[in-house]
């Protein structure tokens, strides 16, 4: 057991710094004491475990898992923005994908549309560059990339001091002060030597240790938490605890939003690190739980459809499914691009598209009568319920 000096200095440690503010200078990973996995924490990585192998199974027995992975990241995307106060929805961001000029949209929604394609672009990257300071680099310069923020040196270590705390506070008065610019390198090059050397640490415990580090270290001036958030991903499909990323936590961080902030503070101020072990892993096996129903879901509801397809269109049936397939990774189409999936005539399209929004397949989107716009709402209803406990966003980048 930890004495309390050794808690209070378990994370690092607050050093004064000329300009008269303290900021936390991180110790390297694994904590020392080591954290203690027996009791209740053993249990919860047991169940953590079997939760997140009873959701690859099912993500894998679905008949084209990477289609089912379109709608999952996305949903991270929204709920993790909406974290630091992005207001888009995930409709707003299916409908800027698929370029509707909505004046309607929120101005915001371009982050959210960034988030997907550092998500994206960092699993792809995963295949030659394993999760390091460099690819950390690459994904932050995505992210910000013509967004708000996108001045703050984008895909660059930070050379200026940075806070967290409410709007208008001085380096004094912040809540947290992460390590000075000049010592942020050291860190993030422990942390990344901390994730390559082996150990024997359970994969859960390690990402979620990594998590913490990255937050305090705070390397860059805007997009840190959507950054920790989209490492906790790329480390779960890097060691192959999931084959695919299905697992949004920022569901969970939304929900339990304060919660989430003060775990972060007390393993920095008293080294409670057993305690957000505990936090992370219930998150974990909440998630993955609801997860793996949603893709019971979707098997349900696509089964669903292809029998009403079958039944109700005739010969029209076979380009019904393919339309039905193609819905899984474009849940918003115009009649146009129904023509080009079935190669049919414009009208032939139109057709279609008229008795598969008779059949409750799809659904009109009111305001594009000239360029008639249908949607798959079935299947995004699945991945819009934010949950019990959802709060509203407070910026904490």
């Amino acid at each position: 057991m930890a004495t309390s000096a050794e808690a209070s200095t378990r994370a690092g440690r607050y050093v004064a710094q000329s300009a008269g503010y303290r900021a936390f200078i991180p110790a390297p990973l694994p904590p020392q004491p080591a954290p203690v996995l027996t009791g209740e924490l053993q249990g919860l990585l047991s169940t953590a475990d079997r939760a997140l192998g009873r959701l690859d199974g099912s993500v894998l027995t679905l008949p084209n898992p990477d289609l089912f992975v379109f709608m999952y990241v996305r949903k991270e995307a929204v709920l993790s923005s909406q974290i630091e106060g992005t207001q888009s929805s995930l409709q707003d961001l299916l409908a800027a994908e698929a370029q509707l000029l909505d004046q309607n949209l929120p101005r915001d929604v371009d982050e959210v549309v960034n988030y997907v394609r550092a998500m994206n672009q960092g699993l792809a990257r995963l295949h030659e560059l394993p999760v390091s300071v460099r690819l950390v680099r690459e994904i932050h310069a995505e992210l910000m990339r013509g967004v708000r923020g996108g001045r703050l040196q984008p895909g660059e270590l930070r050379t200026s001091q940075n806070c967290i705390g409410p709007a208008g506070c001085t380096l004094a008065t912040a809540t947290f002060v992460p390590p000075p610019p000049h010592g942020v390198p050291e860190a993030l090059g422990d942390l990344e030597s901390f994730l390559h050397t082996p150990d024997t640490l359970p994969p859960l415990v390690k990402i979620a240790l990594a998590h913490v580090q990255f937050e305090t270290i705070h390397p860059f001036l805007d997009g840190n938490g959507r950054v920790g958030r989209l490492l906790i991903t790329f480390l779960l499909t890097e060691r192959g605890v999931l084959h695919k990323p299905v697992l949004y936590l920022s569901h969970f961080f939304k929900q339990h939003r304060q919660a989430y902030y003060e775990h972060l503070q007390a393993v920095r101020d008293r080294g409670a690190w057993e305690d957000w072990l505990t936090f992370f892993l219930r998150g974990v096996i909440e998630v993955a739980g609801e997860a793996a129903e949603t893709a019971r879901r979707i098997l349900q509801l696509r089964e669903q459809h292809r029998s009403s397809i079958a039944a109700q269109l005739g010969r029209a049936a076979g380009n019904g499914h393919k339309v039905l397939e193609s819905l899984f990774d474009r849940p918003i189409v115009a009649v146009g691009d129904v023509q080009k999936m079935t190669g049919t005539t414009y009208a032939a399209a139109n057709s279609l598209v008229s008795r598969l929004v008779k059949l409750g397949v799809l659904h009109e989107m009111t305001g594009y009568a000239r360029n008639r716009r249908v949607r798959y709402a079935p299947y995004i209803a699945l991945f819009n319920d934010a949950g019990p406990g959802a709060v509203s966003g407070e910026a904490g980048t």
